[in-house]
């Protein structure tokens, strides 16, 4: 059915993922408050598919604006998982970026291709729990279904053999509460679907790593584009099932290109280049509701962050996906690693 007013269409993980499916789920601003955790630890995630883009700097610089502010760490991991995904040299050329444009992190860089002995722990204790079991269903055959995987090998005992590995729901979430936007529901049938936590492929699912990482990292609060609204209930389900504390999760809005379309690597969004940083901080501050007065062009890179943490206002942040005013554009300067 489509949505309701006020609601958009968002994605049940990411697109790429074999697991896709849409889902429809409430946007609508809510009058709440905003608690802050406790010894405050945020992260910034991208994977490397492709360079930064005006997309991914308000989500980095969202994130880093809400931990400095919170007074806490914030911490970078590279989400190296899906090899097939990965264009050579973004790792290093992402990391260049964010430090280029001021946005120094906590530590040292987390990558989830070093962590596989870690994902293969997790998916060992869930399956020997009963907790997890495999599963040769076809994307054709959950297509047939309506998208919703009905649980046909919950109870055959298959073995590993061409199989992925699923989640045996048993503590599902139907609605979560957002930083910036309140009560969220998810779809009801997706939400308690068993989902797939280990590939067919031999590769690990997204929402079983960034539970693990997240966890195993101390983060306890979670800001990331609104894209990834719909997974949420999941990766809470698997904290719980897991018997662990879930995050804090907060979504800001996407940032849109000329057709409606969310800026992203797959739409061949521009990598940001690494000239004078700050007239695009300064507009990532405008899309995201900050003050952003001209005399900052005057300011330092780290004056300007400076400001931006000490008038950052979660409260001032849009909900919806709007489309940036015209990126200044000039020769990319990346260079490859």
């Amino acid at each position: 059915m489509p949505p309701a007013t006020n609601d958009i269409l968002v994605a049940w993980g990411r697109v790429d993922d074999p697991g896709f499916s849409p889902v429809y789920m409430s946007l609508q601003k809510m009058s709440y408050s905003h608690p802050i955790p406790s010894g405050y630890v945020g992260r910034f995630a991208p994977s490397p598919s492709g360079d930064l883009h005006f997309g991914s700097l308000i989500t980095a610089l969202g994130s880093y604006l809400r931990a400095r502010a919170c007074g806490g760490r914030w911490l970078v991991r590279i989400e190296d998982i899906d090899p097939p995904r990965e264009v050579p040299g973004a790792a290093g050329r992402i990391l260049r970026t964010l430090e280029h444009y001021g946005l120094h992190w906590d530590g040292e860089v987390l990558y989830q291709s070093q962590r596989h002995d870690a994902y293969r722990a997790i998916l060992a204790r869930l399956h020997q729990q009963g907790l997890a079991y495999y599963c040769r269903c076809t994307r054709q055959r959950i297509h047939a279904l309506g998208g919703v995987y009905d649980g046909h090998c919950r109870s055959l005992g298959l073995g590993p053999q061409q199989a992925a590995l699923r989640l045996r729901q048993t503590q599902p979430v139907y609605r979560f509460y957002d930083q910036l936007r309140g009560w969220l529901d998810a779809d009801a049938a997706l939400a308690g679907e068993d989902f797939i936590i280990h590939r067919k492929d031999g590769l690990f699912a997204y929402n079983l790593a960034v539970v693990v990482d997240d966890h195993d990292q101390g983060v306890n609060e979670i800001v990331r584009g609104a894209d990834l609204i719909a997974p949420t209930v999941r990766q809470i389900a698997l904290y719980r099932q897991l018997g662990w504390q879930a995050p804090a999760y907060l979504h800001l809005p996407l940032a849109l290109n000329d057709d409606g379309n969310k800026l992203s690597k797959q739409n061949h969004a521009q990598p940001i280049p690494l000239h004078d940083p700050r007239p695009l901080l300064l507009q990532a501050l405008a899309f995201l509701g900050q003050p952003h007065p001209a005399a900052l062009r005057d300011l330092s890179t780290e004056a300007l962050l400076a400001h931006a943490v000490a008038t950052w206002r979660l409260e001032n942040v849009p909900l919806n996906a709007t489309t940036p005013a015209t990126i200044p554009s000039a020769p990319f300067s990346n260079s490859p690693t």
